[in-house]
């Protein structure tokens, strides 16, 4: 499915540690839902409750039109703190769009997105199976086995090295980690090439093409659904919910890095 055009090995980007963030001295726990290949939280953005995406792959976070307007925004943007387990970021600068692209075959209406500019400050645990998040503020996660990775930043995303192959040409790079995205993993289109009408394979398309090998986390999945994305930064694609689901992550955003677990 997939054959190397050019090779890219964005170099990582420095961590820029986040501030305004506030909370308990402990965790704070919540259950949540994988569903669609996307988890969702209870959770609250400038005062508003409802569920949200946690997407760690979301620059910003952003609530849905359809949510602010219920409550009397009428702004594209609004400022406000983002409460998630108990914890909370002050002052997040959110936007305010049109999400249905995103929340139309949940089957729990989303409130918005929650991104990493709001989980940055914090330690993120999440584990798929049962599906947990748990949140703690910089320095008092407990100790979590697992692979570490160095994480780096692009366009304000999380990003840490894997591989995709197609058992003749391997690109290997920066991938963003996205808890929010719906298919198990995209691909810039100047990286790669799908024997099908591309233009179904992209986001807003309704075909996805078949990846040979992923390598992620000490780990190896074969026939992995994929899709094409535009490129965005440096980044070579990005790793969804689908794949992501098969460990347990910490994401200690403060500390610069990702440690992966792998669900046995």
């Amino acid at each position: 499915m997939v054959r190397r055009i050019p090779h890219r090995l964005p170099s990582p980007l420095p961590f820029a540690l986040a501030a305004g963030v506030a909370g308990a001295a402990h965790a704070g726990e919540v259950a949540c839902r994988f569903e669609r290949g996307v988890i969702t939280v209870p959770a609250e953005v400038a005062g508003i409750a409802g569920d949200y995406i946690l997407d760690t792959g979301a620059a910003r976070t952003t609530l849905h039109e359809t949510a602010a307007q219920a409550n009397g925004i009428a702004e594209d943007a609004v400022t406000g703190d983002v409460r998630l387990a108990g914890l909370a970021a002050r002052g997040v600068a959110a936007n305010v769009a049109d999400l249905d692209i995103r929340t139309w075959n949940l089957p729990t209406p989303a409130a918005g997105v929650i991104g990493a500019d709001a989980l940055k400050g914090f330690v993120l645990d999440v584990s798929y199976a049962p599906c947990r998040v748990r949140v703690w503020p910089a320095g008092k996660g407990p100790r979590f086995a697992g692979r570490r990775y160095d994480l780096g930043w692009d366009l304000g995303r999380p990003t840490v090295r894997a591989a995709v192959s197609d058992d003749v040409h391997r690109i290997s790079g920066r991938f963003v980690v996205a808890t929010g995205a719906n298919v198990p993993v995209r691909l810039a289109d100047d990286l790669a090439q799908a024997e099908a009408d591309t233009k179904e394979l992209y986001p807003q398309g309704a075909w996805l093409a078949r990846l040979p090998e992923v390598d992620f986390g000490g780990a190896r999945g074969r026939d992995v659904a994929a899709g094409l994305m535009k490129p965005e930064g440096e980044v070579v694609g990005v790793l969804g919910g689908q794949v992501l689901a098969h460990f347990r992550l910490r994401f200690d955003f403060p500390a610069g890095r990702l440690i992966v677990d792998p669900v046995r």
